[in-house]
């Protein structure tokens, strides 16, 4: 792993930072860091089902998105840094908790390592879900290397228009990249398959959320899904934008989604 991580291609910057010496473009060293782990009550009800989902928040972010509403871990890095054999416990601990599933939060910088802690991990009697919840800004030839390993994939698809990205995320070629990507976690999980208490086992969910003064963004979103991915995949449209980090000073983003804005949205969808 400290090979790839010499010249680092694990998300699509492709900066190629040899992150055993620097940080690369996300911020992110070889090593993983974390802010918290904890049991999550209020993803979507087939993801926390009664029991909550056992979430992972990992440490900085491959985009930099301006209205983060975890900015202090995405952007700022608060966290600290663990091994690959303490992040398998923490999988374990979560499982002790009874929880329905782990959660790995903007996990694309530390996919590779990721993938060694899931073994050691079910060596250990991890059994439950993993959920890879990410932005959407993944390299598909990294995905592959987690195919086996993840059963839900709950990607964002943020931005139709890759200037809202660039402006936005600090990030180009957003869409194609990001439905490449979500075309290849269709691949691997399918459609949703749910339990016998209506919470997911495998499958993928999209997450879209609603910006103010972007309807049409959203809608060349739900669009795209609807043309070329199966209608049974489920589609979490999210009305919870509120102007938070470098959003509060941009006059276009600096107030919540109206209630016209939503209700346009979900007639549409």
């Amino acid at each position: 792993m400290n090979k790839e991580l010499e010249c680092c291609t694990i998300c699509p910057h492709n900066c190629k930072i040899n992150r055993t010496k620097n940080p690369g473009r996300c911020k992110s060293t070889d090593k993983i860091k974390i802010a918290l782990y904890s049991i999550h009550n209020f993803e979507e009800p087939c993801i926390s089902g009664e029991k909550g989902s056992g979430t992972i928040f990992f440490s900085n972010c491959n985009m930099n998105c301006v209205f983060c509403q975890n900015y202090e871990i995405s952007q700022l890095g608060r966290g600290k840094e663990i091994t690959i054999e303490e992040l398998a416990n923490v999988m374990i601990k979560q499982q002790e908790r009874n929880v329905q599933n782990i959660n790995l939060v903007t996990p694309t910088s530390y996919a590779l390592h990721i993938v060694e802690a899931i073994k050691i991990a079910r060596k250990k009697g991890l059994e439950i879900p993993i959920v890879y919840n990410t932005n959407g800004y993944e390299s598909v030839e990294t995905l592959k290397l987690l195919e086996g390993y993840v059963d839900i994939y709950l990607p964002d698809l943020k931005y139709y228009y890759d200037d809202l990205a660039k402006k936005y995320s600090k990030v180009d070629n957003y869409f194609e990249i990001a439905t490449k990507a979500i075309q290849e976690m269709y691949r691997q999980v399918g459609t949703p398959v749910l339990d016998e208490n209506g919470v997911m086992k495998k499958g993928l969910m999209i997450r879209h959320l609603i910006l103010p003064n972007e309807v049409q963004n959203s809608k060349k979103v739900l669009k795209w899904i609807k043309k070329n991915i199966d209608s049974n995949v489920y589609v979490s449209i999210m009305a919870q934008y509120f102007p938070t980090y470098k959003a509060k000073e941009i006059k276009d983003i600096n107030r919540k989604i109206t209630r016209y804005e939503y209700q346009k949205i979900e007639n549409y969808l």
